[in-house]
């Protein structure tokens, strides 16, 4: 077999490692060992279900980095007997899988099923993420892939139709915490760290639980004379940057729960999802057209000054740069969480694009049409307009919609913030065209 491949006839040996990297030492040697992922590994687990069935069928493990996917992969080969294969999708190639898939058959013949393990399966192409299908649907392969991926957007509805897709959970701070106290058991030593400065630790995993266990050894290495504080924790490990790639789901995710924050009126949630962005490397131009939308979308007339606000910070941050133009941004965003709330333009838009759809070419009533010839004149074009500033009230109560069209709403504004008087105004409009076509 090929460096490229990894294979395991005993995926989960008893013994535990006595040398190589600490992640490697504590990795779990049987399913119950998995931390953080109990609502999969558990009794009522869909893994937990398949172990106990003893029946494992292909799964696409979804989950951020360092929460167990490749661990879990290999717990799952050992526990219903199959032969563990593992390929990395970054290194591997078609021709690869067809070594994997003949050896794979040779092992089915003399009674042995596999397990192939595909890390970053989603950076297979299409047509080659097809040609796992007919081994998968055989079994000459149980599939488990592993992504950090969104399965929707990466990977084919083919494939995604003959798998279960399992969600791994980013590790939490218990699951993090027990993480470092089995690494302290296997040392025979506490991390020389103040408990402050530990709380710090697992905060700056970021819910990676590979990440947490380097970080551990490079302390467990070193000698202090006491311990860690906090401050000198930080500026004696390096610094995680935040996982956010401008091009997949972590990307949507931030600046759905941006937006929505700004919807909901809550401005500290809003300035805490612009702060991941643009701390993250997100292009400040992006979160202020996005800003741009919100305003024009969830805020509307009830505060027309929530758009000057946008485009304000939009000519100050061109005028700044970074990171002083950050500011205006910042400031933008809190406008529009703590502004008055509407999408009746939004929604009238809408509206108003579907009927004039649906109605096609139709005539605009004679009187506001344009005369400007005699013939045109002379066929009633513009004949009975009223000049509404000439009119009582400067308003005429003409008609403006095509004889063949009755008047629609499609604009009804709210009872929140300059909505609230543009309501009183429209209803007081409504009640002259009433009198007027009354008398």
């Amino acid at each position: 077999m090929a460096d490229l491949f990894a294979t395991d006839e005993q995926p989960a040996p008893a013994e535990v490692p006595t040398s190589g990297p600490l992640a490697d030492r504590l990795r779990p040697r049987q399913l119950d060992e998995v931390v953080g992922q109990e609502h999969l590994t558990g009794p009522e687990g869909a893994i937990g279900r398949m172990v106990a069935a003893g029946k494992l069928s292909s799964i696409i493990l979804w989950g951020p980095p360092g929460t167990g996917k490749t661990t879990i992969a290999r717990l799952l080969a050992a526990a219903v007997g199959l032969r563990f294969v593992a390929i990395s999708a970054v290194f591997s190639g078609v021709a690869d899988l067809k070594k994997v898939f003949a050896e794979a058959r040779e092992y089915a013949r003399l009674g042995r099923k596999t397990l192939l393990f595909v890390d970053e399966i989603h950076r297979f192409n299409r047509a080659q993420q097809d040609g796992f299908l007919p081994y998968v649907e055989d079994g000459t392969v149980t599939l488990v892939g592993a992504t950090t991926e969104n399965p929707s957007f990466e990977l084919n509805a083919a494939l995604l139709s003959r798998a279960q897709v399992l969600i791994l959970q980013r590790l939490g701070h218990e699951a993090l915490c027990k993480l470092l106290d089995r690494a302290e058991a296997l040392e025979d030593r506490p991390l020389p760290l103040t408990p402050e400065a530990r709380d710090a630790l697992v905060a700056s995993a970021d819910g990676d639980g590979r990440f947490l266990l380097n970080q551990a050894e490079t302390l467990f290495s070193v000698s202090f004379e006491a311990p860690l504080t906090p401050a000198a924790l930080g500026d004696f490990l390096q610094r995680r940057v935040a996982v956010y790639d401008k091009d997949r789901e972590g990307h949507y995710n931030l600046i759905s729960a941006l937006h929505k924050s700004i919807r909901g009126s809550d401005p500290q949630a809003a300035l805490y999802y612009l702060a991941r962005m643009l701390t993250a490397g997100e292009e400040p131009l992006y979160v202020l057209r996005r800003l741009t939308r919100a305003a024009v979308e969830d805020i509307g007339l009830a505060d027309p000054n929530a758009l000057v606000q946008c485009i304000a910070a939009k000519d100050t941050y061109d005028f700044l740069g970074s990171p002083e133009g950050e500011l205006a941004i910042a400031q933008a965003c809190l406008y529009l969480a703590t502004a008055p709330k509407s999408n009746a333009a939004y929604a009238a838009q809408k509206a108003a694009w579907r009927s004039a759809k649906e109605t096609g070419s139709l005539m605009p009533p004679q009187n506001i049409l344009n005369a400007p010839t005699k013939l045109m004149k002379q066929i009633g074009y513009g004949k009975g307009y009223t000049y509404d500033h000439d009119a009582e009230g400067g308003f005429s109560g003409d008609n403006y919609w095509p004889d063949e069209m009755t008047p629609q709403t499609f604009y009804a504004p709210t009872d929140r913030g300059m909505e609230k008087r543009i309501a009183e105004r429209m209803a007081w409009w409504d009640e002259m065209r009433e009198k007027r076509r009354d008398g």
